[in-house]
Parts: structure tokens; C-alpha cells; sequence
């Protein structure tokens, strides 16, 4: 099964890059690996998915979130392979930052939502090596942001 109709068995529709929101590009390719920059949890309506885990939101909406951000992390690679998805050789390296309060422990848990989406899209390709970091805010407030590094053909 290609990664396109594993995406369609999904029900998932990728979209374009986001716009970067300071100095910096969306992702950056030496070699066979590419880059990307930290993608922030986003709403259904595009709007920023605010809030601190272990205050105001749950282990499982963090883990939400960190799945939308991994939708919105394919829909960057395929723009860094130039279209093609299959061109993903493996998923190398995640790393997650959760907004989180100081006794909050489950960042990894949130991570997994990330983690696991990649898991089913790309297969053993989608297994990776992570990082899972709790932090005191984020850029615009949002509760998850995640960086990816992969390798293409």
C-alpha cells in the first residue's frame, strides 16, 4: 500500500506548507535528509491550538494535537520531495516541545500522537528516534510544537 492510500484510508488531506512566521524556511535539504522546522499545533479552522498541558489541557488533546501537527509535517515533506511521498526512505528523528506546568510528566505520552500517525502512514519507514521536551510556553502560545528530520531517495 502506497503512502498516498494509506493517507486516503485515513481520511487525511494534506495541505500546503505553512507561511514561515520569522526568519527562517519551512524546511532545508543536504543531501538525503531533509529538515523541517517546528510546525505548532493548529485548530480545525487553522487557528493556533493554544493552552499548557497539565493546566488546561489533557494528556489525550495534547495527543490530538500532536497528531494534527504530523499531518501538517507530511504535508510539509511532500512539498520537500517535491510532490512525491514515496520518495520517503525513513522518518530519522522526532522532536516534540510540549507546553507544559513544571509536574507535568506525559510529554512523551503527547508525542506519541505524532509518533503513532507517522507509524501508520509510512510503516516501518515511519519508525523513528525522539526527543520529547516539556517547556514553559511556545511560539503564539500553542501546546505542542514538533521538528522532523528524514531521509528521501
Amino acid at each position: 500500500m502506497s503512502v498516498y492510500d494509506k493517507l486516503n484510508a485515513l481520511n487525511i488531506t494534506l495541505s500546503a506548507p505553512a507561511t514561515p512566521a520569522a526568519a527562517y524556511v519551512m524546511y532545508a535539504q543536504t543531501g538525503n535528509t531533509i529538515f523541517l522546522s517546528g510546525h505548532i499545533s493548529k485548530n480545525a479552522d487553522g487557528t493556533v491550538n493554544t493552552g499548557i498541558l497539565g493546566r488546561d489541557k489533557t494528556t489525550e488533546q495534547g495527543k490530538a494535537a500532536a497528531r494534527a501537527v504530523a499531518v501538517d509535517l507530511i504535508g510539509t515533506l511532500q512539498a520537500a520531495v517535491g510532490g512525491d511521498l514515496n520518495r520517503v526512505k525513513r522518518i530519522v528523528k522526532v522532536m516534540s516541545l510540549v507546553a507544559s506546568t513544571p509536574d507535568y510528566t506525559e510529554q512523551h505520552l503527547v508525542t506519541n500522537g505524532c509518533s503513532e500517525l507517522l507509524g501508520e502512514v509510512f510503516g516501518d519507514a515511519g519508525k523513528h528516534a525522539r526527543s520529547a521536551f516539556g517547556v514553559s510556553s511556545l511560539p503564539l502560545g500553542a501546546c505542542v510544537e514538533i521538528e522532523l528530520i528524514a531521509e528521501v531517495a
